[in-house]
């Protein structure tokens, strides 16, 4: 199982970016997805979350900012970024609760990680 996330960047401040996350491999249910951020020297926090039936929720900070937002076939996962701030710098992770073919229980994933830069 393997999480690919694309779209960070370099943005100005006020600014939006879009990221997206897909789950590929040998899959039977993918239950929560989110996304998580790590800034320098700081630890890792969530951003935001959204289940399976697509009740989300969101770190004070972004609230009324990001959206996030689950595809039609379920296996991807996105951020809409708006309003972006210098203090959003950080690298985002995608993550997921996803339950394996052949598995009896569910696995939390991790994708690479891509970065965001907010520039003021």
């Amino acid at each position: 199982v393997q999480l690919v996330e694309s779209g960070g960047g370099l943005v100005q401040a006020g600014g939006s970016l879009r990221l997206s996350c897909a789950a590929s491999g040998s899959i039977f249910i993918i239950n929560a997805m989110g996304w998580y951020r790590q800034a320098p020297g700081k630890q890792r926090e969530l951003v935001a979350a959204i289940t399976s039936g697509g009740s989300a929720n969101y770190t004070d900070s972004v609230k009324g900012r990001f959206t996030i937002s689950r595809g039609n076939a379920k296996n991807t996962v996105y951020l809409q970024m708006n309003s972006l701030k210098p203090e959003d710098t950080a690298v985002y992770y995608c993550n997921a609760d996803i339950l394996p073919l052949r598995k009896m229980s569910l696995y939390n994933y991790w994708g690479q990680g891509t970065q965001v830069t907010v520039s003021s």
